[in-house]
């Protein structure tokens, strides 16, 4: 019965079997002896696999004059059989929900500079420096965002673990299934993004990850927090998924404390938690109200960190479905269960990230931007 369920997962995208927490090899387990590697420009390639995937590059911004923004694009692989590729831009009104720069655009002819770390498609480029420090993205792919801008890394990059990857399957040999992510925590960001009715001047602080998900991502992952708080001094950055029960419900979670030109903790040893919650009467979701989030080294560094936040209302509700592209949204949307939804959250000097370096103890607010996301 597994073995048909199993079957059937693969090629309808359904619920598949109660496998149990053996079936991951989780990177925390990794982090156990080697906390992080430090990234090189090897590891930022596309790997652009041609089995199921979703794999993304997403830049997300904090600007001098508060205003969040993000650029993504999208790789997406069903079961070898169709590739489609996005470009997706935002940019949030303070003012409340619902009044956000939103473009989601289908790409064509796609494809990958020689050593694989750059993207371009029609009128949609972003490209790595040579040196590895500095990526350029440009579009005009449409003309609502039309995007000018540029990322330079401010302390090192880092993948959790050896190799920052999750894997699943009974086998740990033959995984069928993987999952990674891999940070630049603290970088700035200057340039444009243009709409019809205004040019916003994007200059301040960057996160970039670069994520695989080497499976079904429902298959993958039940729910996701994401934690970016941006202080004058310190990167705070959090990326946890939880596996569905076919997975044991297995908690994984990847983190960094960075400063300007050094990374004072990363690894897996983090926590999140929603303090407070109220149904969403829209998606049934319990909608988070309040954050507690800790970072603490477990290699010999005395590093701690806490942030504890009441959560304003939040930036937006997005509908998973309604924005990605149609291929994905078929092979998920008829899995009972399944109704993939992000609360996200803007909040600027609302909140302290507390941190102890070597026993003394330093308070900043910044800004927060955090996501919280409901699967199935």
């Amino acid at each position: 019965m597994n073995w048909l369920k199993k079957t059937l997962a693969d090629v309808a995208g359904t619920q598949e079997p109660d496998y149990g927490p053996s079936a991951i090899q989780p990177v925390t387990k990794q982090a156990e002896t080697k906390p992080y590697t430090e990234l090189r420009s090897e590891h930022l390639k596309w790997h652009a696999m041609e089995s199921t995937c979703v794999e993304t590059q997403t830049f997300y911004f904090t600007t001098d004059e508060g205003v969040t923004c993000m650029a993504q694009v999208i790789y997406s692989n069903v079961m070898g059989v169709r590739t489609t590729c996005q470009f997706n831009t935002k940019i949030y009104d303070h003012d409340g929900p619902g009044k956000h720069q939103w473009c989601s655009d289908p790409l064509s002819n796609h494809g990958f500079d020689e050593p694989r770390t750059g993207f371009y498609a029609d009128n949609v480029s972003v490209s790595l420096s040579e040196d590895g420090t500095t990526y350029t993205i440009k579009s005009a792919v449409n003309d609502d965002n039309i995007c000018n801008l540029t990322v330079k890394r401010a302390a090192p990059g880092f993948m959790a673990g050896e190799n920052g990857t999750s894997f699943f399957g009974t086998d740990p040999k033959n995984p069928w299934g993987s999952m990674w992510h891999k940070f630049w925590p603290r970088a700035t960001v200057s340039g444009t993004m243009q709409t019809k009715k205004k040019t916003y001047n994007v200059n301040g602080r960057a996160v970039f990850i670069h994520a695989l998900q080497g499976m079904k991502p429902h298959h993958a992952a039940a729910r996701w927090n994401f934690v970016n708080f941006q202080t004058p001094t310190y990167s705070a950055v959090m990326m946890e998924f939880t596996t569905p029960s076919s997975y044991g419900k297995t908690v994984v979670n990847v983190g960094c404390i960075a400063k300007d030109g050094e990374i004072l903790y990363a690894g897996c040893s983090n926590s999140v938690k929603h303090l407070a919650a109220t149904t969403d009467p829209v998606s049934d979701w319990p909608e988070p109200k309040a954050l507690l989030c800790n970072w603490e080294s477990k290699d010999g560094k005395s590093i701690e960190a806490e942030l504890m936040i009441d959560l304003p209302e939040r930036a937006d509700r997005v509908d998973v479905l309604a924005h990605v592209p149609a291929i994905i949204k078929n092979l998920i949307g008829g899995v009972v269960g399944t109704k993939p939804i992000i609360f996200q959250y803007i909040a600027k000097d609302k909140a302290a990230l507390k941190v102890k370096e070597a026993g003394n103890e330093t308070s900043e607010t910044g800004q927060l931007f955090s996501e919280a996301t409901f699967i199935s």
